[in-house]
């Protein structure tokens, strides 16, 4: 995508500075800072710059740890972290903010004391909730920039959403695997730059549907990509602050940690007033979820708690029921946890002729994924190619494993004891419990 005949490049080009500088740094932050004052294009009046910016990121986690740590480190003044969540054992890969003795925390709390052990002088604000429609734009209004770590489709629209609304610059990255984009989007740059206003929306034009795309709990992703990216992600708002160097605007930058290569794809921005009226009809969708004045939803499959798999489980095993339960995960998914006797059958498979070829219509199936969102769309599959007796597991194997690895269904009043050995076996037994 190139621009428009006699478009500027963006290439070599600098934005104004976001914001004026302090009047002076502490001793201490200047000591601190020497070696970056002494790049000629920052100097002492970029780094003053960067002591009176305010800069929200959105996620302590993947993408968001790094991005934290070298914002502080290069003395942005003040920095706010939004995240509703705790630290958990498998964050530690690559939420490097983080650490084991973090684990059960929440997570704005670990990423605020790391931030003080780097640069103590820094003011972090924790917001320790989710962004949603109704705290967006009392969030982000009062940021010179964003960064978004978030890691879902709906929260990464939203933001971008606000962010054009509200006139702020965006730093934006995308992590799965062993892949990356990076962009800044800024629907409304300074008049008289010379940088045509770009966003979310020109690059992806609506999120795609509920687990058509897989997370990186379920896809997985290298720790150390998310450091890089994470590491550029803070370059960018640096250079947005002090006003120096080419931001990424009008341009994503594609990686491929695999084969080591980077590569520029160039973006222009669409229609404002057709981005515009997506954003509102999104938010006008998410109140009327909210207050269940919407539309009906579409009718949903019947669904099985643990507790009632388990005991449809020990049915079948002694003959007086009969069905398949199948795995749309994939297989390094699967052979970490899985319900005994399952079918592993993955979603890109499953909704292939030959994956729904393979699967008998006339025995009732039961589906899962990690959590839900695979499971769902598997079943859109079956249903419309013919299937009619399907059912979800409840929560998927997250809800599972909570459920008969920790010994409790929740919500049942039931534990139980459980021994296998890879394959299902009859003496599965569900002891109930006062």
């Amino acid at each position: 995508m190139r621009g428009p005949p006699g478009a500027p490049s963006v290439r070599g080009m600098a934005l104004p500075p976001l914001v004026e500088p302090v009047a002076r740094l502490t001793p201490t932050e200047s000591v601190r800072t020497a070696r970056q004052r002494r790049l000629p294009q920052l100097d002492d009046l970029g780094q003053r710059r960067l002591a009176n910016a305010k800069v929200l990121v959105l996620g302590a986690g993947g993408l968001g740890s790094p991005a934290l740590l070298y914002l502080a480190a290069a003395g942005i003044g003040t920095i706010g972290i939004v995240d509703g969540d705790d630290v958990e054992p498998s964050n530690l890969q690559r939420q490097i903010v983080h650490g084991q003795a973090d684990v059960g925390r929440p997570k704005v709390v670990s990423a605020a004391e790391s931030i003080a052990a780097i640069a103590p002088a820094t003011i972090v604000v924790q917001h320790a909730e989710r962004l949603d429609h109704g705290n967006a734009r009392a969030l982000i209004s009062g940021y010179d920039v964003v960064i978004d770590g978030t890691d879902n489709f709906p929260t990464r629209f939203l933001v971008n959403d606000v962010c054009a609304e509200l006139g702020k610059p965006l730093v934006w990255a995308s992590v799965l695997r062993f892949d990356a984009q990076l962009s800044v989007f800024w629907a409304a740059p300074p008049a008289g730059s010379g940088v045509a206003g770009v966003q979310l929306r020109d690059l992806f034009p609506n999120p795609p549907a509920e687990g058509e795309v897989p997370n990186c709990a379920e896809a997985g992703v290298l720790g150390a990509l998310c450091g890089q990216v994470g590491s550029l992600m803070a370059t960018e708002a640096i250079k947005l602050v002090a006003g120096i160097g080419a931001p990424l605007i009008g341009r994503v930058l594609v990686i491929d940690a695999l084969s080591g290569r980077f590569t520029e794809v160039p973006l222009v921005g669409g229609d404002a007033e057709l981005h515009a009226r997506a954003a509102t009809e999104a938010a006008e969708a998410a109140a009327a979820t909210a207050t269940g004045s919407g539309p009906a939803p579409t009718p949903a499959w019947p669904t099985l708690s643990p507790a009632q798999l388990v005991s449809r489980l020990v049915a079948r095993a002694n003959g007086a029921d009969d069905f398949i339960v199948v795995d749309v995960r994939e297989p390094g998914e699967h052979a970490e946890s899985a319900v005994p006797g399952s079918l592993l059958l993955p979603l890109d498979q499953l909704r292939s002729p030959e994956g729904l070829a393979s699967l008998p219509r006339d025995v009732p199936l039961v589906l899962h994924c990690a959590q839900g969102p695979r499971a769902l769309s598997a079943a859109a599959a079956l249903a419309a190619d013919g299937f009619t007796d399907l059912t979800l597991l409840e929560g998927g194997i997250a809800a599972w494993d909570a459920a008969v690895t920790q010994g409790s269904a929740p919500g049942s009043g039931q534990k139980w004891s459980t021994q296998w050995s890879g394959t299902w076996s009859p003496e599965w037994s569900i002891e109930a419990r006062s």
